[in-house]
């Protein structure tokens, strides 16, 4: 099986987040990155499968060098190889055409992706790269078997879940509880510095969007304990302050 898995290089969910050039620019400095936290369930999901039937496993990430060491670490769990599209990934569009052009002719089986990356939040790439490439798309998927040239997956709907059968290729964004995340042992860590991971140009594509400034949330609000005795206080709280009865 032939499974081609995009990751994102994505800063690690406690680092603390500012914005430099007057809100413009996302400060890297000090800042740990990582695989994205769904695309590692991909990762994981790509390697029991091939561990189960064989095969290889491509990973793919849209950036520019700094995002190096996060491949290396996908080759340390289990990836064969590596392509880097030396670009920054500048939104959903841009980058499901750099997928889609990697993708194109490959004859993947498998496009395995995270549901959503934890910077953007866009959850739309694993969709245009399925229509870029006339393939099926389905997320979030939750569990994922093959057997022969056909798919058995499962994932959440509104109220409830949805089963489905489906021919290989296709293309899938995965979360939890899909796969449990993989470790990379010191034998894969050793054995990823020597495996190929090729960087490519991007295409011709251009970012149709860009970043007029970035807004932190607001700090939270005072809190304010209210005696378990006193319901009444906190019902008048609740109506006249906080206003949601």
């Amino acid at each position: 099986m032939k499974i081609l898995v995009c990751i994102t290089h994505v800063p690690d969910t406690t680092s603390r987040i500012s914005f430099t050039d007057g809100n413009t620019k996302f400060d890297k400095s000090g800042v740990q990155f990582i695989i994205g936290p769904y695309d590692d369930y991909a990762l994981a999901r790509a390697v029991e499968l091939k561990e189960q039937s064989g095969g290889s496993i491509t990973v793919l990430n849209v950036g520019e060098a700094e995002t190096e060491p996060t491949i290396r670490k996908a080759l340390a769990i289990g990836a064969d190889d590596a392509i880097r599209i030396n670009a920054f990934p500048e939104d959903a569009l841009f980058v499901a055409k750099q997928i889609a052009s990697v993708a194109e002719g490959a004859e993947y089986d498998l496009i395995l992706m995270g549901r959503e990356s934890i910077d953007f939040n866009g959850g739309q790439v694993h969709s245009m790269v399925g229509e870029l490439l006339g393939l099926p798309s389905v997320s979030p998927v939750m569990t994922l078997d093959i057997e022969g040239n056909t798919a058995k997956i499962s994932r959440e709907i509104e109220g409830g879940k949805e089963h489905i059968a489906l021919s290989l290729p296709f293309i899938a964004g995965c979360q939890e509880p899909i796969a449990e995340w993989k470790i990379p042992n010191m034998r894969g860590i050793m054995s990823a510095r020597t495996k190929p991971l090729e960087v490519r140009e991007p295409t011709s594509d251009v970012s149709k969007t860009q970043v007029s400034d970035f807004e932190l949330p607001p700090a939270k609000g005072d809190v304010k304990l209210i005696d378990p005795e006193n319901i009444g206080e906190l019902v008048n709280l609740l109506k006249n302050e906080a206003k949601v009865i």
